[in-house]
């Protein structure tokens, strides 16, 4: 039986591709204003809950500032992350792999599981026999999968121009158009965390053998819970 399903490892790298674009794009986009307010309106630095440093060129896509074409490459790499993410959850509810392999329980949320786990890891213990992914990697999934991702797409379209008129109720429940900017921000750097967290572990726990089941999907061995 394959480790990673086709659908998935074909996900895993046109979403890394996406984000690495969105980002790179989004902080010359993030140059152009550097400031961040609540509410609907935010124009007055002096308003501003916080201000961000301005990005250098080699972060940046283009790698010089470039505001129109910042737009379009983070518009060509948000339809791509979109509807990759539609896909992936529609799949993954379908095939069962979300139920099977993601799905955690109240029981993987206490303090003293979390805690159990963590000093698994810091012992370089990162498997667990009877499970595909163990308790760290099913609630960290399930958070980027979830919120994490879900929420880049939905502040984004939020502050998307011209959005508005046809969804406002969506502007409305993130808390206006500039507390959408903020939070896709917000979540935008969350990403960005658990991608440096995410390339830290597959280092520690045997890169190679890590990159090589992502693209040809490995084997697992069959348990009873399959």
């Amino acid at each position: 039986m394959k480790r990673h399903g086709l659908i998935t490892r074909v996900w895993h790298w046109l979403n890394a591709a996406a984000l690495i674009v969105l980002f790179m794009s989004g902080l010359n986009i993030s140059n152009a204003h550097r400031y961040l307010y609540w509410g609907n309106y935010g124009f007055d630095p002096a308003d501003a809950w916080t201000s961000v440093m301005r990005f250098p060129g080699w972060a940046t896509l283009p790698q010089r500032y470039d505001l129109a074409a910042a737009r379009d490459w983070h518009s060509l790499a948000a339809w791509v992350f979109a509807v990759a993410l539609l896909v992936m959850w529609i799949v993954s509810v379908a095939n069962q792999h979300f139920w099977r392999d993601l799905r955690t329980s109240m029981k993987d949320w206490s303090p003293r599981a979390i805690a159990q786990e963590i000093k698994a890891h810091l012992a370089g213990k990162f498997d667990e026999p009877e499970r595909k992914y163990n308790t760290l990697q099913r609630i960290t999934y399930g958070i980027v999968l979830g919120i994490f991702l879900p929420m880049m797409v939905f502040t984004g379209l939020a502050i998307s121009p011209g959005f508005e008129p046809a969804a406002p109720w969506m502007v409305d429940a993130l808390g206006g158009r500039q507390s959408a900017r903020s939070l896709h921000f917000i979540f935008a750097w969350a990403l960005f965390a658990f991608f440096a967290v995410h390339i830290v572990m597959v280092l520690l726990s045997g890169p190679i053998g890590q990159i090589k089941q992502m693209i040809t999907g490995g084997q697992r061995e069959v348990t009873e819970n399959d």
